[in-house]
């Protein structure tokens, strides 16, 4: 979920097929996660002339949490 959030905290959002490559993921495995962070409210999802992703704000809380347990879990 912290590599969906990361690879969506963008100005613009990013479409699908850049999500799944940058976050490390495929079609069907992202396909939950996406619908559990729809629902959640840490992210949101743009129709145009494509689907676009942005984490919300909740989101990038979420995203910041993430990161100080990945780096406190780190430290030696």
């Amino acid at each position: 979920m912290a590599a969906i959030l990361g690879a969506c905290n963008c100005k613009d959002g990013i479409n699908k097929t850049k999500l799944v490559y940058q976050a490390n993921l495929n079609f069907k495995t992202a396909e939950p996660y996406l619908t559990l962070l729809i629902e959640k409210g840490l992210l949101n999802i743009y129709q145009g002339a494509s689907t676009l992703y942005k984490t919300t704000d909740d989101g990038k809380v979420l995203l910041d949490k993430f990161k100080k347990i990945q780096n406190y879990l780190n430290e030696s």
